[in-house]
């Protein structure tokens, strides 16, 4: 027998993980109403209150996302492919586009008021023109829903394996406004998605919504909910959304604990996830490093801040003499590029190899909040090394001096979000010892900038997974529209004799 939460009583212990407890809080009794869900989140126990209101806000847009799935069955490949060229054609109009941006500059005022970074928030020319490409991009994808992978014959009879849709793909993205063609590609194999965007761009996403997505889903003759935006700027509707059974693909996209708690959330529910949480790239100059390629390396790896921009570089003891200035010269040029200085954390144990005016300097480091004086080289302990520095304008990078490559590897290994890293090395199996070795799902010998689904792979991504929470099942960490599928088998039989 079960019965509906009413109430909250403080000093309750709460079960989590098997046999570990939390308690309920006297903030938290008094928040609940009745109608509220309480969600145990079972790797840290937190308790997590989800209002109605928001509880509501998923649920619409998640039945909406189902019965538009159902529907999708029924609707051609040629009109998916119609959706995604109307869509695009609405982004290009000069009047669309100008309601869309006028609800990002509102996005923008609101988030500077509050002290927010609107380095991602800004619905530029540069994203339009992506969003436009991405979209036309999956109008142009070969059609793979139905595709037969593999057959087997039999007397009689046949097995083949064919692609098919996963059902509803549920996304939450941090305050960028330009999703929608990313989430969008999951309907060129016939599923439907359902997002929940940033409060920051909120205005923006319902814009696009409104003046873009919509019409272009009705023009082409898509069902409505075929990607249905959560109406609230909670992030506890991302919960509510994210631990409904109904969910065949739950991603996540952002950056620290709010990407591994919606993942746990997802996971606790039973839906597989990919998640992205931290990021920032490792980069490691091997003693028989090549000085120049290494210096084009640091500064191509650092024209802005994404998951995939320069982080930390390990350098060889035996090359610090050589190599250390010309990291310093390449993270300056890439400052300087931008109007702008740049940051430098020094891991303890390694300054020595500074210059002596990079130990004093001072430099003006644009922050979220504005400028702030700081200390251009701060130490930094070695167990913070993979600590991603979500920097505004102002270039930031870690750096530690290691004695030989296997100590770079185990560094890594143990330290960094397992994500992307580059060795400069000229020796052929340097370069294999260290592919095998190092836990990561991207790995290279040049710039680290490469990691990015639409630029590597020439098409939109829809996420990028590290691998701090284990390797994935059968299939790469860039996550990409057509990848999303299932795999059904469909059994024709040829003779009336077939016997088992």
């Amino acid at each position: 027998m079960s019965l509906a939460l009413e109430r909250l009583v403080a000093g309750t212990p709460i079960p989590f993980a098997g046999n570990r407890v939390t308690v309920v809080s006297p903030e938290l009794a008094a928040r609940f109403q009745p109608g509220d869900h309480l969600l145990v989140e079972q790797v840290s126990g937190e308790l997590l209150l989800i209002p109605v209101a928001d509880q509501q806000a998923a649920t619409v847009a998640i039945e909406r996302a189902e019965a538009a799935f159902a529907a999708m069955s029924s609707v051609s490949d040629h009109a998916i492919s119609e959706f995604f060229d109307r869509f695009a054609q609405r982004l290009e109009t000069p009047e669309c586009w100008a309601l869309i941006a006028a609800a990002n500059l509102s996005d923008i005022e609101r988030a500077k008021a509050r002290g927010r970074s609107t380095t991602r928030l800004l619905a530029d020319e540069r994203m339009r023109r992506d969003m436009i490409a991405g979209l036309r991009a999956w109008r142009d994808a070969p059609v793979t829903r139905g595709q037969v992978v593999s057959c087997v014959e039999h007397d009689g009879w046949k097995v083949e394996q064919v692609v098919s849709p996963l059902g509803i793909v549920a996304f939450v993205f941090e305050g960028r406004p330009n999703v929608f063609a990313d989430a969008a590609g999951v309907l060129r194999t016939g599923n439907t998605a359902v997002l929940r965007i940033g409060s920051d761009a909120l205005g923006t996403a319902q814009a696009i919504v409104t003046h873009a997505l919509n019409p272009a889903l009705a023009d082409a003759g898509l069902p409505s909910g075929a990607v249905s935006l959560v109406e609230s700027v909670n992030h506890a509707a991302g919960w509510a959304m994210f631990a409904d059974r109904r969910l065949s693909l739950a991603v996540a996209r952002g950056s620290g604990r709010a990407v591994s708690q919606l993942g746990s959330i997802a996971q606790q529910a039973g839906t597989a996830v990919s998640l992205h949480g931290t990021g920032g790239a490792w980069l490691i100059a091997n003693k028989d490093a090549d000085a120049q390629r290494f210096a084009a390396v640091v500064r191509n790896s650092l024209d802005r801040k994404v998951c995939n921009t320069l982080n930390v570089c390990l350098i060889h003891r035996d090359r610090a003499a050589e190599l250390v200035p010309l990291f310093l010269d390449a993270l300056q040029q890439a400052g300087t590029a931008r109007g702008q200085g740049c940051k430098l954390h020094i891991v303890e144990g390694s300054e020595q190899h500074l210059p002596s005016d990079w130990r004093t300097a001072s430099v003006e480091v644009y922050r979220a909040e504005g400028y702030q004086t700081e200390a251009q080289a701060e130490p930094l302990p070695e167990d913070q090394l993979g600590r991603e520095w979500e920097w505004e304008e102002t270039p930031e990078v870690s750096l530690k001096i290691v004695d030989d490559l296997d100590q770079a590897i185990a560094l890594f290994n143990r330290y960094s979000p397992q994500f992307t890293v580059s060795l400069i090395s000229e020796d052929a199996q340097a370069q294999a010892r260290f592919y095998n070795a190092v836990n990561a799902p991207f790995v290279g010998n040049g710039i680290t900038r490469w990691v990015d689904g639409q630029y590597a792979l020439n098409k939109p991504e829809l996420g990028l997974s590290n691998w701090e929470s284990g390797r994935l099942f059968a299939r790469s960490a860039i996550l990409s529209g057509d990848g999303v599928f299932t795999i059904r088998s469909r059994m024709t039989q040829t003779s009336l004799s077939v016997k088992r």
